[in-house]
C-alpha cells in the first residue's frame, strides 16, 4: 500500500504488521544489489523509489511465502507498476474521484478508464456505486478487457436476521479517503463468493452491454468476516487522538469527495458535541496540500467546521531555531478562506506547539523566541491555553497527517 504515514515498512505487512527493520534491510539489499548486478550498461539509474518498492514487495512476498497478497495500485492503474499480475483472484475499483490529473486525465471519464486498466480477461472485478459515465466507462473496459465486473450491494444487505454489520471506520465513506469501504466479496479470502463461478453469472454479453452493471449476489458473513469488518483499524483516516484537553482529529483527505466526506465525520465527531460546561471551545484546522490540488476549492469546502483558526505549514517536521522565520499572517490581497485568522508556520513541531500551547502531554510548550508575535499569535495562545476544549482537525493530505502522527505518537517510529 501507499503511501506511508510514519514509515516506509507500513507498505509492507504481512499479517497486518509491518515487515521487522531487519527483514526490511535484509531484502533491500538483496533486491538493489541484484539490480544492481544485473542492469544493462546503457541504463545507470535504478528504478525509481515507488518502482523499487513495489519490486521488493513482491520479493518479499514470494520469499516469506505468503498464502495470499493484496496489492494497492500506486497511481491510475493500466500503466502503474503495479498491474503486472496477469492473472489476480479478484479485482476491486472502489470510489472514483479527481486526483493526480496530470497523469490520469482531467475528467472522471478518463480517470475511470486508466482504473479499468487493472481487469483481467476472466477474473471477477467489483466496483461501488459511481456516477453514471465513470461507471459506463468501467462497464466498457470491462468489456474490452472480457473481465466479468459486477456492482457491490450496500453492507446492509449483507445482514440477515437482524445481526447488524458494524464497520470500525468511523465516519462511513471518510474512513477511506472518500472511498466507501470494500464490501464483504473484495475482503473475503473465498477467490469467488457463492454464486459467481457458474458460467451463465460470468456471460459479459448481455449484462454489460447497454445496461447496469449485475449486482454482486449477497451471503452470509463468516463470523472471521464479521470480526474483521468490526475490528478495521486505519491509521490517518477519520482516526481520533484525545490528549487531555486537546483532541486531534486526523483524516488525509486530499480530493474533493474525500473532504466532503471528512468535513461530516468531522462535524459528527466534534461540533455536535456540547460544549464544555466549565469555558470555552476552540476549532483548529491544520492544512496543507501537496501535488497539483486545488488547494482553494478544498479550503472551501471547510468553510462549514467554523474553525476559530487555521493554521498551515510545510511538511517539515522541525527546522533549526536559526532557520525560524517566526510566525507569519496570511494577510489580503488573498481573502481568507474560511473567514478566520489564519497563521503559517515553517514547520510541523511549530504549529503544533502552537495549536496546544503546553496542554498536550506528547508535546513541549512553543519556545519564547523574544520576537513580538504577530496579535492573532498572541490572542491565539492566550484563548488557546484558557480554553476547556481544544479540537484540532489535519487534513488535506496524507504526507500532513504522517508527520503529525510521528510528533504525536512516537512509538509510531519504532
Amino acid at each position: 500500500s501507499s503511501p506511508h504515514l510514519v514509515q516506509v515498512r507500513e507498505r509492507i505487512r504481512i499479517n497486518g504488521r509491518p515487515i521487522s527493520k531487519e527483514l526490511f534491510s535484509k531484502y533491500f539489499w538483496l533486491v538493489y544489489n541484484r539490480l544492481e548486478e544485473t542492469k544493462e550498461p546503457a541504463h545507470t539509474s535504478m528504478p525509481a523509489y515507488f518502482r523499487f518498492l513495489t519490486i521488493m514487495a513482491f520479493h518479499v512476498f514470494l520469499q516469506e511465502k505468503v498464502d495470499l497478497a493484496v496489492v494497492e495500485v500506486g497511481i491510475g492503474g493500466a500503466y502503474d507498476c503495479t498491474n503486472i499480475i496477469r492473472a489476480p483472484v479478484v479485482c476491486g475499483v472502489s470510489s472514483l474521484g479527481i486526483d493526480h490529473t496530470s497523469i490520469l486525465g482531467d475528467t472522471m471519464e478518463k480517470i475511470a478508464w486508466q482504473k479499468g486498466g487493472i481487469f483481467k480477461p476472466g477474473v471477477p472485478a467489483f466496483t461501488v456505486v459511481q456516477p453514471e459515465r465513470p461507471l459506463e466507462v468501467l462497464r466498457d473496459r470491462a468489456q474490452e478487457l472480457e473481465c466479468p465486473l459486477y456492482l457491490c450491494p450496500e453492507l446492509d444487505a449483507f445482514e440477515e436476521g437482524h445481526r447488524v454489520l458494524e464497520l470500525g471506520l468511523a465516519g462511513g465513506g471518510g474512513g477511506w479517503g472518500g472511498q466507501p469501504p470494500p464490501c464483504p466479496p473484495c475482503l473475503s479470502r473465498v477467490p469467488v463468493p457463492p454464486g459467481l463461478g457458474e458460467p451463465k453469472d460470468m456471460s459479459l454479453s448481455a449484462e454489460l452491454v447497454g445496461r447496469p452493471l449485475p449486482l454482486a449476489p449477497t451471503f452470509q458473513p463468516t463470523d472471521a468476516m464479521i470480526q474483521g469488518l468490526r475490528d478495521t483499524e486505519w491509521l490517518g483516516r477519520t482516526q481520533v487522538l484525545p490528549h487531555g484537553p486537546v483532541t486531534w482529529y486526523l483524516d488525509g483527505a486530499h480530493t474533493t469527495s474525500s473532504v466532503q466526506a471528512c468535513v461530516r465525520w468531522f462535524r459528527q465527531a466534534a461540533l455536535q458535541q456540547d460544549k464544555p460546561h466549565d469555558g470555552s471551545e476552540v476549532r483548529v484546522l491544520l492544512f496543507n496540500a501537496t501535488g497539483d490540488r486545488d488547494t482553494a476549492a478544498l479550503l472551501k469546502l471547510l468553510v462549514p467546521c467554523h474553525f476559530d483558526y487555521a493554521v498551515f505549514c510545510p511538511n517539515f517536521t522541525e527546522v533549526s531555531v536559526a532557520n525560524n522565520a517566526g510566525t507569519l499572517l496570511l494577510v489580503p490581497p488573498a481573502p481568507r478562506p474560511l473567514n478566520s485568522p489564519a497563521l503559517v508556520f515553517p514547520c510541523l513541531a511549530q504549529a503544533l506547539r502552537w495549536v496546544a500551547q503546553g496542554r498536550d502531554p506528547q508535546l513541549a510548550a512553543p519556545a519564547a523566541t523574544g520576537a513580538h508575535p504577530h496579535p492573532a499569535a498572541s490572542s491565539g495562545a492566550v484563548l488557546l491555553r484558557e480554553a476547556a476544549a481544544i479540537r484540532v482537525l489535519v487534513t488535506g493530505s496524507l504526507h500532513l497527517v504522517g508527520g503529525v502522527l510521528r510528533l504525536l505518537d512516537p512509538a509510531l517510529s519504532q
